[in-house]
């Protein structure tokens, strides 16, 4: 764990000077001399030792006084790790941030999802990132707004409206604050953007820490896909989003140093929250070389590792909607399964425009599901009661899951409902909560992978060999997963 890097004075000069780009994210170099902030992986000429500070984020940076680097482009490094490999309250936060909450809800929201009191966010997120809430959030705001002056040609009053600052002023005085150029200044040095209408398509490039194998990552999504909501189409993962202003439509190609990203919205306003969701779906924050490190520690999964390295847990952009489609895949084929969603999905999902491919629409709300007829099911009557409770908890709100769920607490929860055992519940903790170590030992999958490699294969004996690989033991199931011959574990030609 990195946790607190930038405090190791001694490890962050040695990445400096290597330009080692797997802690681009985990902190940033603010350079007393010039005031100008950079990524470990920086291209220029490190400045001398003593001209260095170092600090755990970008927001910090800029509340410090500190511009971003024009060469290097700081703001867009991948995100830490730290944030979703933890689940205490600072990393709970950082994911409601990253997913708009603050410029939605303000900070009182943000601590009453979290449970806790606005002064408690506000002293535990300084301590620990140097910046508060607000501050966090105008960073992202400044990202954003970067992204739409440099991608697009929206008229700048548009732009600040949907990078969610209040005013045009307060978006002109954070550009030129953070990145010492002027908005116009800043869409001139990028080429000036193309012209394009407030629903109009952004193309753009999400970074992740090599190594990312993406033979699993995208064969899961694709194997798994639901007729309607997604598709893989001309070497891109494609599917509907439903977002807090509006819905949107994303195209996701793995390339060898970037995830391409082809992202329509009906809102502009969601731009953020839809970079930050897709990310996630494709846990491209993720720090692979901590994790393939300790999984190489055990000698029989070490072969798998050195053999295709770098492997991701694929994950959801709805952790709602992703418990729904756990539950219609208990007990049956991906086929299956995938039938079951799609019925509901026509019946009940909200009809979407796609031009461009076989995308209809919006999967179905936890309220739309909840009112549908239990008898209309095509599955056994004690599944139905699964389903129903579920959907029924989730629209009336007794059982929330979100990027600020509390993992151990609601695998309690699910474990409570009926028809709710182990792996459903760790398999949403796994892929819908984002719980690096979420386990699945009774998986079919699992046991197979385990016995022909030598592990043990009954679930008492593999859990406790698998003590070793913590806290990483979700990527274990990848490795052992990826050992099949089940489409989810190829890349789609």
């Amino acid at each position: 764990m990195r946790n607190g890097m930038h405090t190791d004075r001694e490890r962050c000069l040695r990445a400096v000077r290597s330009k080692d780009a797997r802690f681009d994210g985990w902190f940033y170099t603010a350079v007393l001399t010039t005031g100008i902030y950079c990524r470990p992986s920086c291209p220029v000429v490190p400045p001398k030792p003593e001209n260095m500070t170092f600090l755990p984020s970008a927001a910090a940076c800029q509340q410090a006084g500190f511009r971003a680097c024009k060469r290097c482009r700081p703001d867009t490094s991948p995100g830490s790790p730290e944030w979703n490999q933890r689940a205490d309250l600072v990393a709970r936060a950082m994911r409601l941030i990253a997913d708009g909450v603050v410029d939605r809800d303000g900070v009182p929201g943000l601590a009453a999802r979290l449970g806790y009191s606005a002064r408690q966010v506000e002293r535990q997120l300084l301590a620990e990132l140097g910046a508060g809430p607000l501050a966090l959030a105008r960073a992202q705001r400044a990202q954003t707004a970067r992204v739409l002056v440099e991608t697009t040609g929206l008229p700048m009053a548009d732009v600040a409206f949907a990078a969610g600052f209040a005013s045009v002023r307060a978006f002109n005085d954070t550009v030129r604050e953070v990145f010492a150029l002027s908005p116009t200044e800043l869409r001139t040095r990028a080429g000036g953007g193309t012209r394009v209408a407030s629903t109009g398509t952004l193309h753009l490039r999400l970074p992740f820490r090599a190594p990312l194998n993406p033979d699993n990552l995208f064969g899961h999504l694709a194997a798994t896909a639901v007729p309607g909501v997604e598709e893989w189409r001309a070497g891109a993962y494609r599917r509907t989003l439903r977002l807090p202003y509006g819905h949107g439509v994303v195209a996701l190609t793995p390339r060898p140093d970037h995830i391409g990203c082809r992202l329509t919205l009906t809102d502009p306003r969601d731009l953020t929250v839809a970079i930050s969701r897709c990310r996630r779906m494709l846990d491209l924050d993720a720090d692979p070389v901590a994790v393939d490190d300790q999984l190489r520690t055990d000698p029989l999964l070490a072969p798998l590792v050195d053999k295709a390295p770098g492997r991701r847990v694929p994950r959801t952009v709805d952790e709602a909607e992703f418990a729904v489609r756990a539950v219609l895949g208990q007990q049956v084929s991906t086929a299956a399964a995938r039938t079951h969603a799609a019925r509901l999905v026509t019946a009940h999902g909200d009809p979407v425009d796609d031009p461009e491919g076989g995308l209809t629409h919006l999967f179905p709300t936890p309220e739309s599901l909840a009112a549908v007829d239990p008898d209309s099911l095509a599955m056994p009557r004690t599944r139905r009661t699964t389903f129903t409770t579920l959907v029924g908890r989730l629209a009336d709100g007794t059982l929330h899951l979100g990027v600020d769920s509390d993992w151990s607490e609601t695998r309690a929860r699910l474990l409570s409902l009926p028809g709710f055992g182990p792996w459903t519940a760790d398999v949403i903790a796994m892929r819908a909560l984002g719980d690096p170590d979420a386990f699945l030992p009774t998986d079919l999958g699992v046991r197979r992978a385990a016995g022909e490699l030598g592990l043990p294969s009954t679930p008492a004996a593999l859990t406790a060999r698998a003590t070793a690989w913590r806290p990483w033991r979700a990527y274990a199931v990848q490795y052992l997963w990826a050992t099949d011959s089940h489409p989810i574990n190829f890349l789609p030609g």
